[in-house]
């Protein structure tokens, strides 16, 4: 996971061949206690949501989240070991819980820098966008949820302040994206083109 300071990423997995990783409303919290953990002192967390069997974050690179890290023999960055310690931790908690052995989630994070810092420019900063909104449509388009703001486990609530637990820099969202504090809830539900989506993975 090689990036600058400044990008904006989008950042996911899914379960090994699919399968569920979240089984109850405290598993979804856990990940999140450890997302709090892991992820949120090395980057600015713009957005995520959590769904029964994968998981989106969008997320500002800062200086720490570029520092080299060496794991075993091989050099990474501390944001991406933190994505790594994250999973691992939370797999071992849900194994010895459920009873269950082996890997959750497939092997590696997947991610697709949507604005580099060094070529920003207003064609990538609209692809960050549309992730940030698909991000909190996930669990409409699954019919998990009705509205945006039923599903408990997405950063959509933390920007319609109706939440007391904070994990992501909405300041920073509001600098970097093209999102209004007056428009949020309406453009939240507005249609994204399948060729824009197509950008963001």
């Amino acid at each position: 996971m090689l990036f600058t300071i400044g990008d904006l990423i989008h950042i996911y997995n899914r379960g090994n061949n699919k399968q569920q990783i979240f089984f109850n409303d405290d598993n979804y919290s856990f990940f999140l206690e450890k997302a709090k953990k892991h992820i949120f002192p090395v980057a600015n967390i713009l957005a995520y949501c959590l769904m029964p069997n994968h998981f989106h974050f969008l997320v500002q690179a800062t200086d720490h989240s570029c520092k080299p890290k060496n794991i075993g023999g091989l050099v990474s960055t501390e944001l991406a070991n933190g994505f790594r310690i994250l999973q691992s931790s939370y797999t071992a908690a849900i194994n010895k819980k459920e009873g269950r052995t082996g890997s959750l989630f497939q092997q590696n994070c997947k991610y697709k820098i949507l604005v580099n810092s060094n070529t920003n420019n207003a064609l990538h900063n609209d692809y960050a966008t549309v992730c940030f909104h698909y991000i909190h449509q996930n669990p409409l388009k699954a019919e998990l949820a009705d509205k945006l703001e039923k599903w408990k486990f997405s950063s959509f609530n933390e920007y319609m302040h109706t939440r007391k637990f904070s994990l992501c820099k909405t300041e920073a969202a509001y600098e970097v994206l093209d999102i209004s504090r007056g428009r949020f809830y309406d453009n939240s539900y507005q249609n994204i083109e399948p060729e824009l989506l197509e950008k963001i993975f």
